[in-house]
């Protein structure tokens, strides 16, 4: 089944997940580890978690930060007499700042690291925090918006990029879940505590509180955010053997004893210490490869490579019916029959939210134990287009949720409706998006950096595009009409998977000696160490 390229045996993607030719068969660790205890793949389970944890928190806030807005249209239009065309020309804004903010700082993680870029966006988020508690004209709240939006447009790709330093290909679609759930939970767990919030203290105090939370968030990475980007400095070989010994800390063999059935690994011949704190925090981690290709490759590696594409009209198209049923139901819920104060709003939100938590618990952890079943009938080998099964039944749920949260909106049904709607969809939500971001992660590891700026570009520009026409649409063809439309659209992105389930493969491997010729260019460890195979 396997189809062979001259190199090493198999197309991008594929690897070999499971070794049969031993008397018992073993897990094996892709990517391979190396011996070398600065390698982010070797750290304790306690320094992953931290480093994985704070990466969610700033998620968490970011998403916090973006979509809890809606809150104060109340008192928005009641002190400074905003329009809700005004909040949607401000949440496309927002949307904008995510899709140039993108472009503009995610390169920058290969020059220069991760800790860099989440302290510049943190920083960032504490100043709109501080100017949205503050702002009384409409030209500001567009401003603001936009300036958040490019405070939050590193969370989703380089929270990605730490997935893929920290964590092995069968642990992916676990950690890309919670990932995504951080999301959600700021998206619609945020608003539940900010509505009431607006209630007792006014949505001035909403924005207040945020701040000081992410003051305090700010605080943690700058004190305990390691670098992640691996840059290792020395000569090594391809060797089969255990985990080394090379380090006999408390801290090391939590982790060599999660590696146990590796059956491969890179070893470096050296005798070094491990980095002191001081460079494990370092403000720069500088190295001399080039970033300014990385400017233009992205657009090259969306047109060029179907996972790419895929992953970006997929995750873009689903965020793009979650502002938009998030935005109509904060708004119409605020005139009759519901009549709904800023509190029930976000208690609203608790729907959605139930969704995304059923969906994390359930769906990655089913995903990574599906591809690990696939593989051991595939005879040990793994293909990324084991992932695409599950996006099926996703497809038909996020229809069935945005019909439902639409069309009961629109002849007033009772809330609980309503709710049930969000949560269903949120469920799908989180399933269509973890497959479609690992899928991505699986195929094409090496150039994940420019492949996430394309595909979180083309995401945040459909979002700012539904956003912007959003009012016009509702108002052209009606609430019920719009969320059919939308959730027929839904139901339809099930036929790329479909097409990659059979093309898929065969597109990898067209596209093999282009990924390699990217992935020259982009790999930070190929240009730092000379790995040569016996």
């Amino acid at each position: 089944m396997a189809v062979h390229t001259p190199d090493n045996g198999f197309p991008p993607g594929t690897v070999l997940l499971e070794d049969r030719n031993n008397s018992q068969s073993e897990l094996i660790l892709s990517p391979t580890p190396t011996d070398d205890p600065d390698d982010p793949l070797n750290w304790s389970k306690l320094r992953k978690a931290v480093n994985f944890g704070l990466t969610c928190t700033y998620v968490l806030f970011t998403f916090v930060l973006i979509d809890i807005n809606s809150l104060a249209y109340r008192g928005y239009i009641k002190e400074l007499g905003l329009t809700y065309a005004t909040f949607n020309r401000s949440s496309g804004c927002n949307f904008a700042g995510l899709a140039i903010g993108c472009l503009l700082l995610i390169p920058c993680v290969h020059k220069y690291g991760r800790r860099p870029l989440y302290l510049l966006s943190a920083t960032l988020q504490l100043v709109c925090a501080i100017w949205w508690a503050n702002f009384h004209h409409a030209g500001e709240l567009i401003t603001i918006s936009f300036l958040a939006g490019i405070a939050g447009s590193v969370s989703e790709a380089i929270v990605m990029i730490t997935v893929v330093d920290l964590f092995f290909i069968h642990q992916h679609a676990r950690m890309n879940g919670i990932f995504i759930f951080m999301q959600s939970l700021g998206a619609t767990g945020g608003p539940v505590v900010a509505g009431y919030i607006v209630v007792s203290l006014g949505w001035r105090w909403m924005w207040k509180i945020v701040a000081i939370l992410v003051g305090v968030n700010l605080l943690f990475v700058l004190c305990f955010f390691e670098e992640s980007k691996y840059t290792p400095t020395l000569v090594g070989h391809s060797a089969t053997s255990k985990p080394s010994q090379f380090v006999e800390d408390k801290e090391k063999s939590d982790t060599t004893a999660e590696a146990q059935p590796v059956s491969s690994r890179v070893t470096v011949d050296v005798q070094r210490s491990r980095k002191s704190i001081r460079q494990r925090l370092a403000f720069v981690t500088k190295t001399d490869i080039p970033i300014l290709q990385h400017f233009y490759q992205p657009l090259i590696v969306l047109f060029s490579f179907p996972a790419v594409a895929f992953a970006a009209l997929t995750y873009g198209s689903i965020l793009s019916w979650f502002s938009a049923n998030v935005s109509a139901g904060s708004y119409f819920l605020i005139a009759e029959p519901y009549n709904f104060n800023a509190a029930q709003i976000g208690l609203f939100h608790l729907g959605g939210f139930a969704g995304t938590l059923l969906a994390t618990l359930t769906a990655p952890p089913l995903n990574d134990w599906l591809i690990v079943r696939l593989a051991k009938r595939n005879e040990g080998i793994f293909e990324p287009e084991m992932r695409l099964w599950m996006m099926f039944p996703a497809a038909a749920i996020n229809s069935a949720g945005l019909m439902l949260g639409g069309i009961g909106l629109a002849k007033g049904l009772h809330w609980a409706v309503l709710a049930v709607g969000n949560g269903t969809f949120g469920f799908g939500f989180i399933v269509t998006a973890d497959v479609a971001l690992t899928y991505l992660t699986d195929s094409y590891p090496d150039i994940l950096g420019d492949a996430l700026i394309a595909v979180v570009f083309v995401r945040n520009g459909l979002a700012m595009v539904i956003r912007f026409s959003f009012t016009d649409w509702i108002y052209g063809m009606g609430i019920q009409n719009t969320f059919i439309l939308i959730g027929v659209i839904a139901l339809v992105t099930a036929i790329l998977p479909a097409l990659l389930m059979i093309y898929g493969k065969r597109a990898r491997v067209n596209t093999t000696q282009k990924y390699r010729t990217f992935s020259s260019c982009q790999l930070e460890v190929a240009r730092a160490v000379d790995v040569t195979t016996p």
